[in-house]
């Protein structure tokens, strides 16, 4: 196992490497931030020379890719433009953020995989096509649309929540965000969950299980349950950086100061600094996840094991 892990952290070096410069090129052809900082009028050329002098922009970008990567190995992500560390902005965008993404991910494991279970166990029946019904129509209604309804409905009309969320964002006041965020993950996590417990319910040591006098609860905890999940935790593992990154339009809508956020902002100001910093962290919360997921396999399967 040590040198499996050993291994993979190596392997993530050169997928770091290559992600972070694909990110850092497909930044840099946004446009001009030089001109972006300067409004509606046109900069003053000596002003625009002094501020891509003061930000680094005059190099070449093989140059200034190489300066970054070597920043952010000492802990700095840059300044945006505004004159701001980035490292400021992740400390208040972050924490916002992985509050929202744990909620949303207990939706998608509680929920997800009750449900999953239960139309899995009772494949063909009443409840099973009621649950199916219902995840496709969550897959089908987009993301916005969803948010806009809850926050219309529980916000303003029942005045249940408050329409928009506290710069505190505490984990109350994240409960229907965290649904909004998990809702087209969660129809996925019940489905896939369904499936893949169906499929081995008809596995060969299911029934010698049975055969043995097993009690049912043994036999579904223990045996089928646990090797049905490899593929929900590899789906999991994967939305953990998808939910980050992508909560752009639920943070929106219930005005949440997440990563979302500030990744919006930074694209809208062509803030490069901002957006390359940001993402650059996502990135490693995707290799992490990715790592994780993979240890579990062997929890979940002992006949998984690496040497």
């Amino acid at each position: 196992m040590g040198r499996y892990v050993l291994r993979r952290l190596l392997q993530m070096i050169p997928v770091f490497v290559g992600a972070t410069l694909l990110i850092f090129l497909m930044v840099n052809v946004m446009g001009d931030p030089i001109a972006g900082l300067c409004g509606e009028r046109q900069c003053d050329p000596a002003t625009a020379a002094q501020l891509r002098r003061d930000f680094g922009l005059d190099q070449p970008v093989w140059q200034q890719y190489l300066t970054y990567m070597g920043n952010v190995f000492t802990g700095d992500f840059g300044t945006a433009f505004n004159g701001q560390p980035v490292t400021e902005l992740m400390a208040t965008a972050f924490p916002v953020t992985i509050r929202l993404t744990v909620v949303a991910i207990l939706f998608e494991i509680v929920i997800g995989i009750t449900l999953g279970v239960l139309t899995g166990l009772r494949r063909g029946r009443p409840v099973d096509t009621t649950v199916l019904i219902l995840t496709l129509v969550v897959i089908s209604v987009p993301t916005f649309v969803t948010g806009l309804l809850l926050q219309l409905l529980l916000g303003v009309e029942w005045g249940w929540i408050k329409p928009s969320v506290s710069p505190a964002a505490d984990f109350g006041e994240l409960i229907v965000p965290g649904l909004v965020l998990a809702s087209v993950s969660l129809a996925y996590v019940t489905r896939l969950t369904r499936t893949t417990l169906a499929e081995n319910r008809r596995s060969d040591y299911v029934r010698t299980a049975i055969a043995k006098g097993l009690p049912r609860r043994r036999v579904v905890g223990r045996h089928l349950l646990r090797n049905s999940l490899i593929p929900v935790v590899t789906f999991i593992g994967a939305d953990i950086g998808a939910l980050m990154g992508g909560a752009i339009v639920t943070e929106r809508i219930f005005n949440i100061h997440g990563v979302g956020y500030q990744l919006y902002q930074g694209i809208l100001r062509q803030n490069t600094q901002t957006v390359v910093g940001f993402v650059t962290v996502l990135v490693l919360v995707f290799l992490v996840a990715n790592l994780l997921v993979d240890l579990l396999y062997a929890v979940l399967d002992p006949r998984i094991r690496y040497a």
